[in-house]
């Protein structure tokens, strides 16, 4: 695998739909682009061809490169489950009126037809006002897509900062220097 890798190419594996396991390689430069692009449905083209659903892609220890990535066969009128990015957009009334616009959070995991999968979810902000938020069942979705969790979950608000004061400082702090840690151990090992 680390051979196959330093030659620029990502070990696949594809599944499903009662046909057997494949072990596939991609290109490292084709496997990023679809990434980058936050592509979900791929069509494969080359020794095996088809739609295909990613399912998981491994990464590094640090996260910087795609070790391996899982796929899965499906059907262009089946249902899947995707977990997708949301993507603010607008311009909220409330931030005029001094509030900060926060995505509380970053996915929704949604069921859809594997052709009506998006690259995204756009969060609309456009009516936020202050003291506002916007939940998941406020998102706009494909068409007959569905979400998977609670649609009462909040996804962004629009709040006042708070100010941070410098007796919540003087509060927490008991004076002195901290203690370092190991300092002991250093003076023991010199006497």
């Amino acid at each position: 695998m680390k051979r196959l890798r330093q030659t620029g190419k990502i070990p696949a594996v594809l599944y499903g739909h009662g046909e057997g396991t494949v072990m596939l390689t991609a290109s490292e430069k084709e496997i990023n682009k679809m990434i980058d692009q936050g592509s979900h449905i791929v069509n494969l083209d080359g020794e095996v061809s088809g739609t295909v659903l990613v399912k998981e892609v491994q990464w590094d220890a640090l996260g910087s490169n795609v070790l391996h990535v899982d796929l899965a066969r499906v059907d262009a009128n089946e249902k899947v489950e995707v977990t997708l990015q949301i993507v603010l957009h607008g311009e909220a009334p409330g931030e005029k009126d001094g509030g900060v616009v926060k995505l509380v959070e970053n996915e929704v995991t949604i069921l859809c037809s594997v052709s009506a999968v998006p690259d995204n979810i756009v969060c609309e902000v456009g009516e936020l006002a202050l003291d506002g938020v916007v939940s998941a069942g406020d998102l706009q979705l494909p068409e007959g897509a569905e979400l998977t969790g609670s649609p009462d979950e909040t996804i962004a608000s629009c709040q006042e900062p708070q100010e941070q004061t410098s007796e919540a400082s003087d509060d927490g702090a008991e004076g002195g220097q901290p203690e370092v840690i190991g300092e002991d151990k250093a003076e023991e090992g010199g006497e």
